[in-house]
């Protein structure tokens, strides 16, 4: 296919796109006339094809296909009402793969939408990446100030390490922080927080702010009493949780974070250097 031919192609398929509460979707009949077809008739085969493949995936298809009504101009200032379909971006990729593939057309819009759906995938996927990143970024800075402040209080690294477990022990209802490796199948030379779900690591952070708060604020000294902080900080919020029916043991394993990180950054590059054929 002619670079100038899928040039104007791309920018046909992105000028017919609309958005409404931030998900895209286009109209079939004015998917009809991108995809070549000059019969409403014969695409509507294509639809129905489409949908079928969309329940076999396991989706909703009313979710993707969404029917609705709209009116037409007619010949001298009359107006028709005929039907029409809204399309999610993944409602026009079954469509095209169940598409004649004889037509450029065609063949055009199944590496399109393709290539736009599993963008939209890496989009999500980032998002998640980053609130997970953002979370254990702050328990990590919190952690450090929390290790800074007792050793001026006579706690060393080891004290710290001990502090940290016996926190543990106290958010995950009674298993300690090699407890919780052994449990989720984590190495135990690698942190346990970067294995662990959003929800978990904010609820660390959140009590270990607590005891650094109550450290400076009340002048705790000594390992004993720090630890009797933490543990308390942690067991209230365990307790906030489970109101929520939420019990950190019993959450699986996030994706090692750092490996989630890298393969995010390579399909974005494998994304960019992606050229519609």
């Amino acid at each position: 296919m002619e670079k100038e031919m899928i040039s104007k192609l791309n920018k046909n398929f992105e000028e017919c796109a609309y958005e409404q509460d931030g998900i895209d979707y286009w109209l079939a009949r004015e998917l009809q006339g991108l995809l070549g077809y000059a019969e409403w008739r014969n695409f509507s085969n294509a639809i129905d094809k489409a949908k079928e493949s969309c329940k076999t995936s396991g989706e909703v298809v009313s979710n993707h296909f969404v029917d609705i009504n709209k009116t037409i101009p007619m010949p001298k200032g009359a107006e028709k009402i005929i039907d029409d379909i809204m399309l999610t971006r993944y409602a026009c990729y079954l469509i095209a793969q169940n598409g004649d593939p004889k037509k450029e057309q065609i063949a055009f819009a199944q590496s399109y939408f393709a290539i736009q759906t599993r963008k939209q995938e890496l989009l999500e996927e980032r998002i998640q990446l980053m609130e997970r990143l953002q979370a254990r970024e702050k328990l990590a800075a919190t952690e450090t100030e929390l290790s800074k402040n007792i050793y001026e209080r006579g706690v060393d690294n080891k004290g710290f390490a001990t502090i940290r477990s016996k926190g543990d022990w106290a958010l995950f209802g009674g298993y300690n922080t090699s407890d919780m490796k052994r449990k989720l199948g984590i190495s135990e030379s690698r942190p346990l927080a970067d294995f662990l779900p959003t929800i978990t690591i904010t609820a660390k952070q959140l009590a270990t702010e607590i005891t650094n708060f109550n450290v400076k604020k009340n002048d705790l000294k000594g390992e004993t009493k720090i630890i009797d902080e933490n543990v308390k900080n942690n067991k209230d919020v365990r307790t906030l949780l489970g109101k929520s029916g939420i019990k950190p043991e019993q959450l699986p394993p996030e994706e090692d974070i750092k490996k989630l990180e890298r393969r995010v950054k390579t399909a974005d590059k494998e994304i960019a250097k992606k050229k519609l054929k």
